[in-house]
């Protein structure tokens, strides 16, 4: 089953009650005891903050995909007249999101919310499939409406929920004593209510309370004496005036020596009420004590020290503060009405809580009666180990098993409408050349038994006599204008153009879908070429598949390869109401190629075959100019190579069937023009059977039954089906012709008492011998031919497929009455109750999402799509977005997204661009964030901690979407003296909010891990829930993402100055960071001394830098024997490497150094300042230096050079580093893992050619 629980129980005004803990500890127990059912909570993101709490605690129960959360408008309470069409609204929109999750069964964890909050409840405001079960916890307000229905606004909330509560299919009791209730005052059968009783969790437990504690305790809440307890609230029915009455009656010294605590929140008002009434009874000031709101921690350690705990309440569902005493091993007493005897269960410690001296006689004789109170301790311990939550859990879902079972059995006699419902049937129809035309033409008139039918076809003339004389023929313009006139509607599809107009339609005018090829590919991209509609198909390949199918297309040189590997179906699964397949396999399929929730939508119906009105044979072999004593085998329907007709004229050229001279084989079908057919044929020719082996090319249908009456043997072969069901098999089973076939795609669904039936990837002697085996066999071929009828007639007859068609057709529509369509309609009737559309159908949309193909993982790309800077930054995200659109992960979807005034959408057109496509395909919508979602925020993009996005990151947190940011480097937090003014403040605020927002941040070292690690410590709280904090390393192939080329016509000058003499090259933007100036000092001082030593700086001019920039330039050795490149290709950065003789890594703060890394794969050596990053790149691969001082670096380059030319400097050749490849896997490692790597665990690293 799937079980689909609303939490609202767990999120209004009772959430932190007693109805709240239950509803969390029940579904925590219903969890973790579900057996093979899956369990979905529906949350009320009106109640942003529980939702939050609520996903946070179940995380590691349950998928975050199984978590989902709805919006309404609001206010809706119900003790406001004036809200009532937003709350009606609110509760059709809540039925429809919970019917959308395609629940078996509904559990309402609490019904009667909503009184003075936003929480909306109902049951049966829309027609429903699914069972509900409501948690029932008590009928006090109905059975005792003075006070508690003495408001009339409540009273009108309280009865419209009792309304809605009969219409449960079952109630889930919490108590023997509500059950009896709902039986005796709601008119419930025994079988309509269950008794699930209730539990507490582990928390309350004996517990040894060192002295300290004790004391520290009794002073807080002024516990002087021996104390009797009481918690659970204050109330009319909690009976604590009769309670303070009774302590007051207790004797004198008893009195004396003992307080009573009222251990709960008190207003205002009743506590002056009660202390009034303490006054009265004689007790003195410090006698009654009321604590107020006191944490769970300490009410465990109160009903440890209690002497006694009293619960006078005259009424209650349960009385969870009485087992929760009991749990801790104190006496207890309570009232002998509802449920409390069957949880205390010792009448002993029962009294009349109407009269307060059986209340205070019993107290006396608790505290005063040692044997007593023995007893009052061992029943305690004993009858609480009667309650637990695994226990209620589980009395609960075997009544749900026992509701579903009962409820799937089949019906005695289905209600029969009181007229047919009136259908729009769209499907080309003969004489158009289409299976499907025929096919329809023999399921219209069974259908039309219950349906009222219109033909929806762009055909000139129908040429269909059932068609001419019982329905009207309209064209589909006529039905996109006048769709309102049918109850329903049912496309045919298959992949040929008599079905292009159809697409354009269902967006418009969803209905049920009759899928007759699983692929689509072939109509979408006819639709893009010939069809007039530039980008169909690339919006076709991206809604079923995403970018990754669009790159597929630009990347392969025959687009046939992508038409063969995309189906390119998954817009028509989501826009149907259903989906009709005729074989399992086409479910199977849609599960690999379309996810679950498209799978779900799927429905078997077998595919229609009417019996076979066949010639004579001998009438039929007359008209083909066959002998009547030749022994013929057919195989029928086009020829392509997934028919395998070459291997089965191999087969039967090989067989002592294929060598009679009075044998035949025939092709009965057409052969396209392909290198298939030209194969084929010259292997005929080439086969010695001469005439013997013919392929028919097309046949009108009389000719196609002259060769179903002809044969003696078919033989219906399939390899790589995909999804469709031949019907050519089943015209063969209902000719009589013995069959053979191999268990491919639908075709391994047929029973093997039909077919002759080969293993799908059967050898060349095995068909052969199955050939020879029927044709020496007559008996065999009568048998088969007869089993074959006999399977047809049971499953594929116009009859029986019509009646199971209707089944799901009205099962289709139930299911859309029960969600969205019903929604729509409901609210269209009483005119949206008064609310602006957008702001409904905005709630609409974020509640109830439509079917997916597989959660996404959104890349924010805001300023890679914005700014085309060239910075390292956006290199690792053009290098990631390549690999996973490239190499694709079966369980997300990548979705670039962008941040625009507050609102992220979809990236479309530029990844268009990006993976070679036309952007002019598509457009940039909304995004709609969906639960098991991710977001990262790969892209470096200081909008994301704007005000205007935080809505964006709230809606992502409330709907369950994971948040990752990738953190490259914390350096202007740490060193804003690097930056311009305001950078550092600009980044500080980008990182705070990230630590606050993300579930997980990913560095790209573990330096910045480190960094980040630190900062958190600093800045944030002792105990700040912090994100997990992982790295992941960059990747380094140049041009591997985006590679530029061209070199400048100063290239070749620069490159001959340089070679032959030791040229050192640095790499990265001119910022005040990166040593620049350092290094110019240092080789100021080499040049000085005569070293003939070459420095080169590759990076384009940064902040900060206009008088080093001007060094630089007027330099006497600028041209000579320093060169400054301000910007390069990767073709030219290549050559460089090449030529230089040292890289030079000067940076005083990097987030990586990715130049270390291209260095590496260029076999260079290094020389880089010995800071934390650096280390972790290069390791032992690189010579380091320290000092901030020219002469510290100058004295460093001379040493090195003397290491260089003995050839002992560190070598860079053997040093690990990853390519963007597996860069981009470790990073998708990272994101899509519960936890993160360990920060020591390093990725598999390639090292340099």
């Amino acid at each position: 089953m799937r079980i689909v629980i609303d939490m609202q129980g767990a999120q209004a005004t009772n959430a932190k009650r007693g109805i709240g803990r239950y509803v969390m500890a029940f579904v925590e127990g219903l969890v973790r005891n579900r057996r093979k059912h899956e369990i979905i909570l529906a949350l009320n993101g009106a109640f942003s903050d529980s939702a939050a709490d609520i996903r946070t605690y179940f995380s590691g129960l349950l998928p975050a995909g199984n978590i989902r959360t709805w919006i309404a408008p609001g206010p809706v309470a119900g003790l406001h007249p004036e809200y009532t069409g937003r709350r009606k609204a609110a509760e059709l929109l809540r039925e429809a999101f919970l019917a959308s999750l395609e629940p078996d069964v509904i559990v309402v964890s609490s019904l009667f919310e909503g009184c003075v909050d936003d929480a909306a409840t109902s049951v049966g405001l829309l027609p429903h499939s699914a069972l509900v079960a409501t948690i029932l916890f008590d009928l006090i307000p109905l059975l005792n409406r003075d006070p508690y229905l003495a408001n009339p606004a409540v009273a009108s909330w309280y009865e419209s929920k009792l309304d809605h509560l009969r219409r449960s299919n079952l109630l889930l009791a919490i108590s023997e004593s509500s059950r009896r209730e709902a039986i005796q005052w709601l008119n419930f059968s025994h079988e309509e209510v269950v008794t699930i009783s209730a539990a507490v969790d582990n928390n309350f437990r004996p517990l040894q309370i060192e002295a300290a504690q004790e004391t520290a305790l009794r002073r807080k809440y002024r516990l002087t004496r021996p104390f009797l307890m009481y918690t659970g609230g204050i109330d009319h029915r909690k009976n604590i005036p009769a309670l303070i009455q009774a302590f007051g009656k207790l004797p004198r010294k008893l009195r004396k020596d003992h307080q009573l605590a009222i251990v709960c929140s008190v207003e205002e008002s009743a506590r002056a009420e009660l202390l009034e009434t303490a006054r009265l009874a004689g007790i003195p000031a410090d006698g009654l004590v009321l604590t107020g709101f006191i944490p769970q921690k300490d009410l465990v350690a109160l009903y440890n020290l209690c002497a006694l705990f009293v619960f006078p309440s005259w009424h209650e569902g349960f009385g969870l503060p009485l087992l929760e005493a009991m749990k801790c091993g104190a006496p207890v007493i309570g009232a002998n009405r509802s449920s409390l005897p069957e949880v205390i269960g010792f009448e002993r410690a029962l009294f009349d809580p109407f009269s307060v001296p059986d209340m205070a006689a019993r107290m006396e004789q608790a505290l005063s009666d040692a044997d007593f109170r023995s007893a009052l301790v061992s029943n305690a311990a004993e009858r609480a180990k009667l309650f637990s939550w695994d226990a209620t859990s589980c009395a609960a879902l075997d009544s749900l098993e026992k509701l579903h079972v009962t409820r799937s059995l089949p019906a005695q006699s289905p209600a029969v409408p009181l007229r047919r419902p009136k259908l729009a049937y769209l499907s080309p129809l003969p004489p158009s050349r289409s299976g499907i035309a025929d096919y329809s033409a023999e399921l219209l008139p069974e259908l039309a038994r219950h349906y009222e039918i219109d033909v929806i076809v762009d055909q000139p003339h129908v040429d269909s006599p059932w068609v001419n004389a019982n329905s009207r023929v309209y064209s589909s313009t006529w039905f996109a204008e006048n769709a309102h006139r049918y109850d329903r509607v049912l496309y045919h599809f298959g992949n040929s153009p008599f079905h292009g107009q159809m697409f354009a339609l269902l967006k418009q005018i969803p209905g049920v879908v009759v899928l007759h090829d699983f692929f689509l590919s072939g109509i979408q991209s006819h639709l893009e070429f010939f069809g007039g509609i530039p980008g169909a198909w690339s919006r076709s390949l991206y809604e079923s598949h995403g970018f990754e199918a669009v790159r597929h297309r630009f990347c392969m040189q025959d687009t046939a390869e992508t038409a063969w590997k995309y189906p390119c179906n998954f817009e028509l699964i989501r826009d149907s109401l259903g989906i009709i397949g005729h074989s399992h396999h086409s479910k199977q399929l849609a599960l690999e190629h379309c996810g679950e929730e498209a799978a779900r939508r799927w429905s078997y119906v077998p595919l229609l075959r009417a019996p076979v009105d066949l010639p004579s044979r001998d009438a039929a072999r007359k008209r083909l100019s066959i002998p009547a004593d030749e022994f013929v085998t057919c195989s029928f329907g086009m020829l392509t190579t997934t028919k395998l007709g070459d291997r089965l004229l191999a087969a039967w050229t090989a067989s002592r069937l294929g060598r009679m001279k009075d044998s035949r084989l025939v092709f009965v079908g057409e052969s396209p023009p392909s290198e298939f057919d030209t194969s084929l044929r010259a292997a005929i020719r080439g086969s010695g059977a001469g005439r013997r082996v013919s392929i028919t090319g097309w046949t009108n249908r009389e000719t196609y039954r002259d060769y179903l009456a002809a044969a003696d043997m078919a033989v219906q072969l399939r390899g790589n089906s995909r999804g469709e069901t031949s019907a050519a098999i089943l015209d063969c089973l209902a000719a009589g012709l013995p069959t053979i076939v191999n268990a491919n795609g639908s075709a391994a669904e047929l029973d093997d008492r039909a077919v002759r039936k080969l293993k799908d990837g059967f050898g060349p002697i095995e068909l052969s011998e199955a050939l020879d085996s029927l044709w020496e066999s007559a008996d065999e071929r009568k048998r088969l031919g007869q089993q074959g009828q006999a399977y047809l007639r049971a499953n594929h007859t116009p009859r029986l497929c019509a009646d199971r068609y209707a089944d799901t057709i009205e099962k289709y529509y139930q299911q859309d009455h029960a969600g969205l369509g019903g929604l729509v309609g409901a609210l269209a009737q009483d005119d949206c109750y008064g609310l602006e559309l957008t702001e409904l159908a905005a709630d609409i949309s974020v509640s109830i999402a439509v079917t997916r193909e597989r959660p996404s993982l959104f890349i924010d790309i805001t300023y890679l799509r914005t700014f085309q800077l060239r910075t390292g930054i956006q290199r690792v995200v053009r290098s990631v977005l390549n690999e996973w659109l490239a190499h694709p992960n079966r369980e997300y979807r990548i979705e670039p997204i962008f941040l625009s005034d507050g609102q992220f959408f979809h990236a479309k057109r530029y990844t268009a661009q990006f993976v070679g496509g036309d952007e002019n395909a598509f457009e940039d919508d909304p995004v709609n964030f969906r639960a098991g979602d991710i977001f990262l925020g790969l892209d470096l993009n200081p909008d994301t901690r704007s005000i205007e996005a935080a809505p964006a990151f709230h809606q992502m947190r409330l709907f369950g979407v994971k948040i990752v940011f990738v953190i490259y480097d914390i350096l202007p937090v740490l060193h804003p003296e690097w930056w311009p003014a305001g950078g550092s403040d600009t980044h500080r605020a980008w990182l705070v909010n990230s630590l606050v927002v993300a579930d997980q941040l990913v560095t790209i070292s573990k330096a910045v891990t480190d960094d980040v690690e630190e900062f958190f410590a600093a800045e944030f709280p002792t105990g700040s829930k912090k994100p997990e904090i992982g790295h992941f390393h960059l990747g380094a192939n140049i041009g591997w993402s985006d590679r530029t080329s061209g070199l400048p016509d100063s290239a070749a000058g620069i490159l001959d100055a340089i070679t032959g003499t030791p040229t050192f090259l640095m790499v990265g933007t001119i910022e005040p960071r990166k040593g620049y100036g350092q290094v110019l000092d240092a080789f100021d001082i080499l040049w000085s001394e005569g070293a003939s030593v070459n420095l080169v700086i590759v990076g384009t001019q940064g902040w900060m830098t206009e008088v080093l920039v001007d060094r630089m330039q007027l330099h006497p050795e600028n041209g000579k024997r320093l060169f400054w490149l301000n910007s390069v290709s990767d073709e030219y950065l290549e050559r460089l490497y090449a030529t230089s003789a040292c890289l030079l890594a000067a940076s005083e703060g990097e987030g990586f150094g990715l130049p270390l890394i291209e260095a590496a794969q260029h076999r260079l050596p290094i020389i880089a300042r010995n800071i934390s990053v650096f280390r972790e790149v290069a390791g032992d691969h690189a010579y380091y230096f320290v000092g901030l001082a020219g002469a510290d670096l100058a004295d460093s380059v001379r040493e090195w050079l003397t290491l260089f030319r003995s050839r002992r400097h560190p070598r860079s050749e053997n040093m690990p580093w990853l390519t963007w490849a597996q860069s981009a896997r470790q990073l998708l490692d990272l994101v899509l893992a519960d936890g993160v790597f360990p920060a020591e665990a390093e990725p598999i690293a390639r090292k340099a050619n």
